[in-house]
């Protein structure tokens, strides 16, 4: 109705103004084509859609200017027909002027049907099964079943081309709408004689796919389902239900995407169970691969692919079907069809291709390679393949893993040459050293093999060529190349450090390459994280430029030096004391003619890299010269703007710490050990909001961090740390059980022994999910007490955090001052990649009574006889109150408990083990529990029939409830955990 009334109103302006808009109509249609929105400005698209279909309608109107109107149509549909309801109005009016169409009016006929195509597809009329998209269907398969032109003729053979391309495109948006006319498009394929059996054998094939597709997502299809699909020639497949018809439907919308191939290793492949009765399936293939010499390369390279898809989800079918066709296909000369025949082989291995198959296709791919006659991109292709080469056993599957069978001879002819262009000598050269990493070519010394100094032999005939002025493209390829080698071989030490002095020697020559030498340290540094060449590198360059006479020092070259001393100054572990003499030196000669000529961009060089040392780590010792560089610019420097900056560098030098140093100026933080860029022209941080955030600590909305706890222990952390001054000299002097009471208790006379636990955590992110806060740096964690029971605990820095890596281990370290159990408030603050600083609240940390616990610490290498008669003293003192110090907190006690003696077992190893001076031994064992500062809980294990006795001694009566509570919760988990097993 819409379309009806904006036509009706058309026509009323046709009428006053006559046809004067038909004269414009190229000009309109471009200009909407070049700018729709632009365009529609100036109009609504029901208005302009409108237009187009009244001009559609015009006899009067050329078919040049209809095929130009439906443009607009072709190119944007969903801008024009929005809705569904706008749609199936379009197409009705589109066939509507396809009915009307002279016979002879082919291409504006073939026109019509593509743009009915993207209408009915675009506003989803085909999903929503209108009428309109049913008839147009009806419509293309009345025009594919005139095979041979036996009706209409000769004449509309581009009428029925196109039809079946509208076929194709509505069954690849809309996989399975014909999948139940598959006899028909069999019928069709066979009975066509002219040059289009290949495009019915394409509809054919992409049917076929979709259809099997289809049956594996039924439960319970099997064979017969299979004879049916194939065997079916009527209705269309629209979908299920109401909700497909609604726009958003995503009914299709997995399919539209299946490809098998696609999804991973072949076991991820739907799969149709048929048993082996697919002789009728096996027999359609075989039609199939046998007419498909017919078809141009990249039709058969599209069949094969289907047919490949096909087979993978029918594993009845076996894959020995394309074996007739792989004497073909291993001799194509046809990139499509090489290609198909290596996802052939992906798919089906060893089951399809022989062993002499996947040498013979490796041995093609090398010499395709490097075939004199191919061009550049073929031979990039070739390479490639080869990086990816689908193995029949393969023995690793990383991105680029080389297959067994290319071995260095079989690699030989691949070598690369300086006279390769470039693209193919980089990929020649990061083939050749994978094959030679691969082989393992290194001797013992770790020097390199044959195969490697000519690779290294390539890279200096590449950097003599560069030497001598040579173009830009050979410096970017030296330079990628020198990438690629030590991406490879940097482990090499004689290759790795011969290239550094080369290019440090190659710098001095042609300063202009400090650019791509800065490029080559970052790159090299971000991949080889754990290599320190890019920074031997830099130190290198820091050494052959202030170790150069000043003499042959010119301006151009200093401003070269500038830039590699700057990116030098980023790097912590590069001394810089070398780069301030030099700097000194340039300003303060009095052959300098720099300050007196005021460049402006060079004296921003110059306190570029001073901004950069104000951030080095190692400032304090650069303190001096630095002022006096800065100090000498603000006062002699023939340039206002750097005088200025200059003396607000020298009051932050002189006034602010180092850390409000980095505040200041590091506001985008660092990268991988290095500051980042600032976007500043005169690296000069301006005070503004940015400068504002930077100094503010912001608190996060929710908790961002959490702590782990580990269930481990360090025994060694729990030790003594001293050894005591010296032995008792004869244990006999003393009575037994004294004499290693006194040695133990000699201990305490050190207040730092044993007065501290060690939980150990691991520090995650929570299950917030913030990219903002993936990386972490200079972490501050914060621990507030509830009671005073501890001493306050000491803030602990965790250097970064980021979600990718493994967590780092957080030892928290608390001194008791009575052993209670405990829960401490946390809380953190870090720096974020930006530069800004946040706090944010952590969960509350519980640390439980037996966490106190630590087992008996004795002065190494104290025997097990001796430790029992520690426990014997303290044990005797307590019970007797016979000690030499102040008992009145002893106390004993008793608990009981149903154990049989496999339980009693369980219970001592689960829980007693680290704390046992006595092993158990018919049902009895001795335990001992130091609690810091200075507390003992000994428990005697006695195991009676069907009971346990656990007889309780403690020189702290207050730790008697706590105790109790931990024997009545271990013994209850040990008759769960017998329950369970009893029931099982």
């Amino acid at each position: 109705m819409t379309i009806a009334l904006k036509t009706s109103q058309h026509i009323v302006l046709q009428a006053i103004f006559g046809s004067t808009m038909s004269a414009n109509w190229p000009e309109r249609i471009s200009a909407f084509l070049r700018s729709p929105s632009q365009f529609l400005c100036s109009t609504t698209s029901d208005i302009f859609l409108a237009e187009v279909l009244h001009e559609l309608r015009d006899d009067r109107a050329s078919d040049h200017i209809k095929v130009l109107l439906l443009s607009p149509l072709l190119e944007h549909p969903t801008l024009l027909c929005p809705s569904v309801f706008v749609g199936e109005e379009t197409a009705l009016e589109l066939m509507s002027v396809f009915a009307q169409c002279s016979p002879k009016s082919l291409p504006l006929r073939c026109h019509l049907l593509l743009a009915l195509t993207s209408v009915l597809l675009c506003s989803c009329c085909v999903s929503s099964h209108t009428s309109a998209s049913q008839d147009f269907l009806d419509l293309l398969l009345q025009m594919a079943q005139d095979t041979n032109d036996a009706q209409a003729g000769a004449a509309l053979h581009p009428l029925r081309t196109t039809a079946c391309d509208c076929l194709r495109e509505l069954e690849a948006c809309l996989p399975g709408l014909l999948s139940q006319r598959l006899e028909l498009l069999s019928s069709l394929r066979q009975q066509e004689n002219s040059r289009l059996h290949q495009a019915y054998t394409g509809l054919h094939a992409l049917a076929l796919r979709n259809a099997v597709y289809l049956l594996t997502q039924q439960k319970g299809a099997g064979a017969g389902d299979l004879k049916t699909a194939l065997g079916s020639n009527e209705g269309f497949v629209w979908g299920e239900g109401a909700d497909s018809a609604q726009p958003n439907s995503e009914s299709h919308s997995d399919l539209a995407l299946f490809s098998p191939l696609t999804l991973g290793t072949m076991g991820k492949v739907p799969s149709l169970q048929t048993g082996l009765d697919c002789k009728e399936l096996r027999s359609l293939l075989s039609s199939l691969l046998e007419e498909s010499y017919l078809l141009t390369s990249l039709s058969q390279a599209a069949l094969l692919r289907r047919l490949v898809e096909v087979l993978a989800m029918v594993p009845a079918v076996s894959p020995t079907i394309f074996r007739a066709q792989l004497l073909r296909l291993l001799g194509t000369c046809k990139v499509c069809l090489l290609h198909t025949t290596l996802l052939m082989k992906a798919a089906f291995t060893d089951s399809l291709f022989s062993a002499e198959d996947e040498t013979f296709l490796l041995k093609r791919l090398v010499g395709l390679s490097q075939h004199p006659l191919l061009s550049t991109p073929e031979k990039l292709f070739y390479m490639d393949c080869i990086l990816h080469f689908p193995e029949n056993r393969p023995i690793s599957s990383g991105d680029e893993s080389l297959p067994v069978l290319l071995t260095p001879r079989l690699a030989a002819a691949l070598v690369p040459t300086v006279f390769n262009d470039s693209v193919s000598m980089l990929a020649r050269l990061n083939l050749l050293s994978l094959v030679y990493l691969e082989e393992g070519e290194e001797d013992r010394e770790g020097q390199g093999g044959r195969g490697l100094a000519y690779l290294y032999d390539h890279l200096t005939s590449l950097l003599r060529i560069v030497e001598n002025q040579s173009s830009r493209e050979m410096v970017v390829t030296f330079f990628r190349a020198s990438f690629l080698f030590l991406f490879h071989f940097c482990h090499v030490k004689r290759y790795s450090e011969d290239l550094s002095q080369r290019l440090c020697d190659l710098y001095l020559r042609r300063t202009r390459l400090a650019p791509h030498l800065i490029n080559l340290s970052d790159r090299t540094q971000d991949r080889l994280e754990e290599s320190g060449w890019a920074v031997a590198l830099l130190r290198a360059l820091q050494r052959t430029i202030t170790e150069a006479p000043l003499s042959q020092l010119t301006l151009q070259d200093l401003r070269w030096h500038l830039r590699i001393l700057a990116r030098v100054a980023e790097e912590g572990e590069v001394l810089q004391r070398a780069t301030l003499n030099f700097l000194l030196c340039v300003i303060t000669s009095s052959s300098s003619a720099l300050c007196v000529s005021g460049d402006w961009r060079l004296g921003n060089s110059v306190l570029g890299v001073c901004r950069r040392l104000l951030l080095h780590p190692s400032l304090d010792s650069l303190l001096t010269p630095l002022a006096d560089l800065l100090q000498h610019l603000t006062c002699h420097y023939g340039e206002t703007d750097i005088q200025d900056h200059a003396r607000l560098y020298y009051t932050l030098l002189t006034t602010l710490s180092q850390e409000k140093l980095a505040g200041v100026l590091a506001q985008r933080g660092t990268e991988r050990g290095r500051q980042a860029k600032v976007r500043s022209l005169s690296a000069i941080m301006s005070e503004n909001e940015e400068l504002t955030s930077g100094l503010t600590v912001h608190q996060t909305e929710r908790p961002l961090l959490r702590l782990v706890k580990l269930d481990k222990h360090e025994p060694d952390e729990c030790r003594p740390e001293h050894k005591p001054d010296s032995e008792p000299a004869c244990e006999t002097e003393s009575s037994p059980g004294q004499g290693g009471i006194e040695d133990y208790r000699a201990q305490f006379q050190s207040s730092s022994f044993a007065s501290e636990i060690t939980l150990q955590y691991h520090l995650t992110h929570t299950g917030v999910h913030d990219p903002h806060f993936d990386k972490l740096f200079s972490i501050r964690l914060h621990f507030d007490l509830t009671d005073g029971h501890y001493e306050e605990v000491s803030d602990i820095s965790v250097p970064c955090l980021f979600r990718t890596r493994k967590p780092p281990t957080v030892r928290l370290r608390l001194k008791p001052k009575q052993p209670y159990h405990t829960t401490l408030r946390a809380s953190a603050i870090f720096t974020t990649e930006d530069g800004l600083s946040w706090h944010s609240p952590l969960a509350d940390l519980h640390v439980a009574f037996p966490e106190v616990f630590l087992p008996l610490l004795t002065p190494l290498g104290w025997a097990r006889e001796k430790k029992q008669r520690v426990f014997e003293g303290i044990w005797g003192e307590i019970c007797s109150g016979q000690s030499e110090g102040d008992l009145t907190n002893t106390a004993t006690s008793l608990f009981c408990d149903q154990l049989e003696e496999s339980a009693v077992g369980e219970l001592v190893e689960k829980y007693f083990q680290r704390y046992l001076v006595s092993d158990l031994d018919k049902g009895r064992c001795k335990v001992l529990f130091f609690l810091p500062p200075q507390s003992h809980v000994l428990l005697k294990v006695i195991t009676e029939e069907d009971a346990v006795q656990v007889h309780i001694a403690t020189d702290n009566w207050k730790l008697l409830p706590y105790i109790n509570s931990y024997l009545d919760d271990i013994t209850k988990e040990i008759h769960s955990t017998q329950q369970v097993n009893g029931d099982v």
